[in-house]
């Protein structure tokens, strides 16, 4: 029997690594006709760059996109440090207190309430976005899903459990799926929730610093929380983000960005939905 059992896994195992394989090549095929010459040219171009590359350099040109944007968030998470620092500071002789340093600005409520009120509004927007574009559409833009047409992102993962080449948490199936399946808007959502939480508690601190430097009265973290405060940060960052994304939707019908994935070919109709 155990022979008899492993044959019969093994088959099914191929035959579903079989159709998840056809069906990546029909994908393919049917975007074999809009491919032009300098689209192929480019893919050979970036293709033969991969080839002559190996070991921290082959990692930088695979990995560029995300170095890149981490890089550039170390440097202007840099910035803030320094100028926050010397506002901070500026205030606190205004008030005669003494300087802080670096060590007591990082670990300050203004440092840590201006730092997770962004954040906050960012995991937000990423969240939220991630989650309605499940269920909602906009014609023409790049960021939607196609409406007549069939998406891969729709596909039951279940199917494709004894693929080898699907990730472990396909493969095991039931709650570790359920979960997986849904983990980028749970993980975004989560850091949304961690963020608000530091903003509430560096805003309490900041507030109080504040209150007691003018005689005023202490407020718990919950009590920050119910201020007009507390809300109008939150807001302000809000609607910013919400309002930005907002547009990136609506001009990713009319406007394009060559070689950008976040937009659509330059020559697509209007009309067309999806990248």
């Amino acid at each position: 029997m155990p022979p008899a059992f492993d044959e019969r896994s093994a088959k099914k195992a191929s035959r579903t690594h079989q159709r998840t394989h056809q069906r990546t090549h029909q994908l393919q095929a049917d975007e074999e006709p809009r491919a032009s010459g300098q689209a192929k040219r480019a893919s050979v171009a970036r293709t033969a760059a991969l080839a002559r590359r190996s070991g921290v350099s082959r990692f930088l040109f695979e990995n560029g996109l995300t170095v890149v944007m981490f890089a550039l968030f170390l440097l202007s998470f840099a910035g803030q440090v320094i100028t926050g620092r010397a506002t901070h500071n500026d205030e606190q002789r205004l008030h005669g207190q003494p300087a802080a340093s670096v060590g007591e600005y990082l670990t300050s409520g203004a440092f840590v309430e201006a730092t997770a009120e962004n954040w906050e509004s960012e995991f937000l927007q990423m969240g939220l976005f991630v989650l309605l574009t499940v269920f909602l559409h906009q014609r023409g833009s790049s960021e939607s899903k196609r409406i007549e047409e069939p998406e891969e992102v729709d596909e039951d993962p279940r199917e494709a459990r004894d693929d080898p080449d699907a990730p472990w948490p396909v493969r095991r199936g039931r709650l570790t799926l359920a979960l997986y399946e849904h983990s980028l808007s749970i993980v975004l959502l989560t850091l949304f929730a961690l963020s608000f939480v530091a903003h509430a508690a560096g805003g309490a601190h900041e507030y109080n610093d504040q209150q007691a430097t003018h005689g005023g009265r202490v407020v718990s973290t919950l009590g920050y929380m119910a201020t007009s405060r507390f809300w109008f940060e939150s807001f302000q960052n809000w609607q910013s983000e919400f309002f930005s994304i907002g547009l990136l939707v609506m001009f990713s019908i009319w406007l394009r960005e060559r070689g950008s994935p976040q937009s659509k070919p330059v020559a697509a109709p209007h009309r067309d939905t999806g990248e």
